[in-house]
């Protein structure tokens, strides 16, 4: 880990715009810092099973909201704030978002930080930065953390490792593990992660070079037939006891035997569907939550998807090693659509 000097903090200190933000808030002092207690939701441990959030010591629904599908949609605040607020009457208690959902007017911290304003203590608020630089992460968490309306994330995450490039820019001189570093030991952030979807081998290099709380990482049905996340990268972070997200269950859908592929050609990254997938949602989510995840996120469009999905936790039991392979096979015909995220070449 970075050595960071007395006289980087004291900078730190004096001129961040981010601890600004802080400071104004009236949650932070030079020296005094202090966070408010992990968030609770009341209604979580009636709602669904729970797990360790890794060695944080949180307890997390096994079901999470993801800031993606209605969530990041311009002008969508009729559809995207009932969803939230919904998610949270249900018992989630772990909202995902990051700095580029919905593109520049940062839609989905726009609509989270609606419900932000009068329910945070209900939810541990996990955000991202995609720039790999001290000073430009540090701008997005100021932005951030205004949209949220909050003085703090409960996890800052670097987002989307695609490769070596990014882990060189990010521990390289003024990298934004600087910026990571320094918003931790200041309370902006409580927790730090990392997220990635494309390889494995960077993802694994962030984790044996900086001691990361919590990892996202992209895991489905069709994980094994390439570039599988499920072999290395997952048992060593559950080696180093983090908390583990599962993301990109259905693949936007790809995955899925109702998929259309007229309506959600367009739908995020590159790359379509020329035709359904194999598994039914609940399959789907139930071969990842047999994994040793502490909870996985996903997207909703409408609140009835929401409350489908909040239930499939609430019926969750975990399947056996035949049921998870006969799934995988399921999935194999589909692996690429169902991994379109992945490199490919």
């Amino acid at each position: 880990m970075p050595h960071i000097p007395d006289s980087s903090r004291r900078n730190f200190l004096k001129t961040s715009s981010v601890l600004g933000v802080a400071a104004m808030a009236g949650k932070v002092a030079e020296g005094a810092s202090v966070l408010p207690p992990l968030p609770s939701n009341p209604a979580t441990e009636k709602a669904m099973p729970t797990r360790n959030l890794g060695r944080t010591g949180y307890r997390v629904g096994i079901f999470s909201l993801g800031g993606q599908a209605s969530i990041e949609q311009p002008n969508n605040e009729a559809v995207a704030v009932p969803i939230v607020e919904r998610a949270l009457d249900l018992g989630v208690n772990y909202i995902d978002t990051a700095a580029m959902y919905g593109g520049e007017e940062r839609w989905s911290q726009r609509y989270i930080g609606q419900v932000m304003k009068r329910r945070r203590d209900q939810a541990y608020l996990a955000s991202k930065t995609h720039d790999r630089t001290r000073d430009g992460s540090l701008k997005l968490l100021e932005q951030s953390l205004k949209l949220l309306n909050t003085d703090h994330l409960d996890a800052w995450q670097l987002h989307h490792i695609d490769g070596q490039e990014d882990v060189d820019r990010i521990f390289g001189k003024g990298g934004a593990i600087e910026a990571f570093q320094q918003a931790k030991e200041q309370k902006m952030v409580r927790f730090l992660g990392v997220t990635g979807h494309r390889d494995p081998d960077p993802l694994i290099q962030c984790i044996e070079r900086f001691p990361f709380d919590q990892i996202l990482l992209a895991l489905n049905a069709a994980d094994k037939h390439h570039l599988s996340f499920q072999e290395k990268l997952l048992p060593l972070a559950v080696e180093k006891q983090m908390g583990i997200i599962g993301m990109k269950i259905p693949a936007r859908g790809r995955i899925l035997a109702k998929w259309k592929p007229d309506e959600h050609s367009h739908s995020g990254f590159e790359g379509t569907a020329p035709g359904p997938g194999t598994l039914a949602m609940k399959e789907a989510m139930y071969y990842v939550l047999s994994q040793p995840v502490s909870t996985v996120i996903i997207g909703s469009d409408t609140v009835a998807q929401l409350e489908e999905n909040v239930q499939f936790a609430r019926d969750f039991t975990p399947l056996s090693e035949r049921q998870l392979a006969a799934l995988s096979d399921k999935a194999q015909p589909v692996a690429r659509q169902a991994l379109f995220f992945r490199r490919w070449a």
